[in-house]
């Protein structure tokens, strides 16, 4: 019982969520210990609010996007792997789950974290 279906209307995608899709999809990766937010995340991070965006930063315009993502390394694992693994995740999620083109992922090692 496949019928076509004609919507009417628009689909806006808000950049948060594109956001969100980033922050959760470079999570996943093994090495990555965690993004790393501006002040202000960190600051609301300690009130147990989750923020799926931090440590992304997005520019998105005429469906393209170009993403920042701010990651902390667990040491011992190579950085230039688990920034390649970065990029193709948070490609593959964003373009599969909003249908924009993304054209760069820049990875930002901020730190290396020790796991005791």
């Amino acid at each position: 019982m496949n019928k076509n279906i004609d919507f009417k209307g628009d689909v806006k995608i808000s950049d948060s969520v594109v956001a969100s899709i980033a922050g959760l999809a470079a999570s996943e990766i093994d090495g990555v210990h965690s993004l790393s937010g501006n002040l202000t995340n960190e600051i609301v991070a300690k009130f147990g609010i989750r923020n799926n965006s931090k440590g992304v930063k997005l520019e998105i315009n005429n469906g393209n996007v170009v993403a920042d993502i701010y990651v902390n390394v667990l040491y011992g694992f190579s950085i230039p792997v688990v920034s390649a693994k970065v990029q193709e995740k948070v490609k593959q999620a964003i373009e599969s789950m909003t249908g924009l083109s993304v054209i760069g992922v820049n990875v930002r090692i901020v730190g290396i974290t020790v796991k005791i």
